[in-house]
């Protein structure tokens, strides 16, 4: 008897969204029924026709109550900013979530109402995702088994952040082309300490580190030393052109875990004088111990500027990464699941190569 596909439904249709959607539809053993829209424009369209592609027979829907009637077993759910009433109706509607805008590894404490709902549902949550979502914590954990003596974890993101078509977030939320003021004073430190404070406290927790009570947060910006034209508009001289963030975990002051991101547009004109250095844009991952041991991840950013605000590989593979959890999370017990309850997860074959494979 061949087995019943996963049948999954999409929330949200931006970047992320439409990447799980291309996601699903190659995955073997998913089907997709469904998808939530923000846009009344989207509403009834094929939603094989909103990400470019054939139709598929599945319309998209405005309607919240008719996305928690569908016979499903998974929602990826990936809108902009998190609701959690929006995660609790969904749990609690039977339907398991996975989702890279939170709960990568939540304080039990105060996940009250999801709790709550998985319960009612016999449902599950799962966050994942990139950076914070795997870099930041699945990677370091397992690269940390080859080491001794460990003294320090780090992960860290050297982006273009040209290449995120996504022009009111980057000026108005990432706080790109403002007086630094601004910039420091916005909201993507908070939004950003969300998770990555969350991923450094999963590294703490899972090795062992008995670190100081506050997590230290730092912020930088540098700014354009002349104008420079960008997708999101020209930045003038003064205004931020560049951004690092760290997040660290001290013991006696002395930082054992850090979590950093470095967004710049370009590597010209800055001050101070930053750049992604001789290896370009990456991910990185570092565990300091006997022996040191550093892992490098490229291909995860577009080669050019263009590539990237077609199709940016950083959001498909945060798309994939939530889409090759889902039949794991589906077998997992109801709950809040991190990466440190679920099994070891994989891809799948393409179909030319898998099972079942076409003749």
């Amino acid at each position: 008897m061949v087995p019943m596909a996963i049948r999954v439904v999409q929330w949200a249709t931006g970047g992320v969204g439409k990447a799980a959607i291309e996601g699903v539809l190659a995955h073997p053993d998913l089907e997709l029924v469904g998808a939530w829209v923000h846009s009344e424009a989207k509403h009834g369209r094929d939603v094989g026709e909103l990400v470019g592609m054939e139709p598929i027979g599945v319309e998209a829907t405005t309607s919240v109550d008719e996305i928690l009637a569908l016979d499903a077993e998974c929602v990826v759910y990936s809108p902009l900013l998190p609701n959690e009433d929006e995660v609790v109706a969904i749990l609690r509607s039977g339907k398991n979530v996975v989702t890279p805008v939170g709960w990568v590894y939540p304080d039990l404490d105060n996940c009250g109402a999801i709790l709550d709902a998985c319960a009612q549902g016999r449902s599950t949550l799962h966050g994942t995702g990139i950076h914070p979502g795997g870099i930041t914590e699945r990677f370091p954990l397992m690269v940390s088994a080859l080491t001794a003596g460990v003294t320090h974890v780090r992960s860290e993101e050297f982006s273009d952040i040209r290449t995120y078509n996504a022009p009111d977030v980057v000026r108005h939320i990432m706080g790109f082309g403002v007086p630094p003021e601004v910039a420091m004073a916005g909201p993507i430190v908070d939004l950003l300490a969300a998770g990555f404070k969350a991923s450094v406290r999963m590294i703490v927790t899972e090795m062992g580190f008995d670190i100081d009570p506050e997590l230290d947060t730092v912020q930088e910006v540098a700014v354009a030393t002349q104008p420079i034209d960008t997708p999101v508009g020209i930045i003038e001289p003064g205004q931020v052109a560049a951004r690092k963030f760290h997040w660290r975990a001290l013991v006696d002051g002395t930082p054992v875990v850090t979590a950093s991101v470095n967004w710049f547009m370009g590597e010209e004109h800055f001050d101070p004088a930053w750049s992604f250095g001789p290896e370009g844009e990456r991910f990185e991952v570092e565990i300091s111990g006997e022996p040191d041991v550093k892992l490098t991840f490229k291909g995860l950013q577009p080669d050019t500027i263009e590539e990237g605000l077609v199709r940016n590989p950083g959001i498909v593979v945060t798309a994939n990464h939530c889409v090759s959890a889902i039949p794991y999370v589906v077998a997992a017990d109801p709950g809040i699941k991190t990466y440190l309850d679920l099994p070891l997860l994989a891809g799948r074959a393409a179909p030319q190569f898998g099972l079942g494979r076409i003749k």
